[in-house]
């Protein structure tokens, strides 16, 4: 592994690591702290992208997928108050969309790199923040999969509720998934202020 994108690595694997444990708890009645945290992971893959291109971003997002692939096994391993702390559905769901974003991050990130230097940031963070959102909480908690781990009682999550507590009637995963995605789209804005100044730094260093 090239030694330039190591500093990349590690902070992936911190980001996954930080979100992995942070998730476990609150911030309001619809976030986990790890909401704050998680996107963070679009930011390294796009200044990875940006600096060393797309093979450097996805070998990345690789150790990225690993860690989070270890942090889950191991929380299966753990049991809280009502059962293991990561359940098979979440680690699936966790797994899937962190690599399938991640990868769509890449390839739209890749097709836009050529025109204003804010476009291709914002557009693949948006769009692969949104797939991540809806894939991780449709496979973590919609009854439509509850095949997926039938030992695994969900039902509190398709609780029917006012939407963010004051819009249409909606499953309480909706809600989770609607403040999630809000999060990510606030901070794949304000992701470019450091995504500008990292990206000035290290390029003048590889020239």
């Amino acid at each position: 592994m090239k030694t330039n994108i190591l500093p990349g690595v590690i902070a992936m694997a911190v980001i996954v690591v930080a979100s992995n444990i942070l998730v476990q708890f609150l911030f309001g009645q619809w976030l986990t702290w790890g909401a704050f945290t998680y996107p963070l992971a679009f930011l390294v893959t796009d200044i990875m992208n940006r600096v060393y291109g797309r093979e450097a971003a996805r070998r990345v997002v690789l150790v990225g997928f690993v860690v989070g692939l270890v942090c889950s096994f191991i929380g299966t391993q753990i049991m809280g108050e009502f059962g293991p702390l990561v359940t098979l559905r979440i680690a699936i769901g966790s797994g899937l969309a962190f690599l399938t974003a991640q990868l769509i991050d890449i390839a739209i990130f890749s097709r836009l790199r050529s025109g204003a230097w804010w476009r291709a940031p914002v557009v693949s963070s948006l769009i692969g923040g949104s797939v991540d959102t809806a894939m991780f909480f449709f496979i973590a908690f919609s009854a439509s999969l509850t095949m997926l781990e039938p030992a695994n009682d969900v039902s509190w999550a398709s609780e029917v509720l006012p939407l963010l507590g004051a819009g249409p009637q909606a499953p309480l995963w909706v809600s989770l998934a609607v403040a999630d995605w809000l999060v990510k789209l606030s901070l794949a804005l304000l992701a470019l202020v450091p995504f500008r100044i990292i990206v000035g730094v290290l390029t003048r260093r590889t020239t």
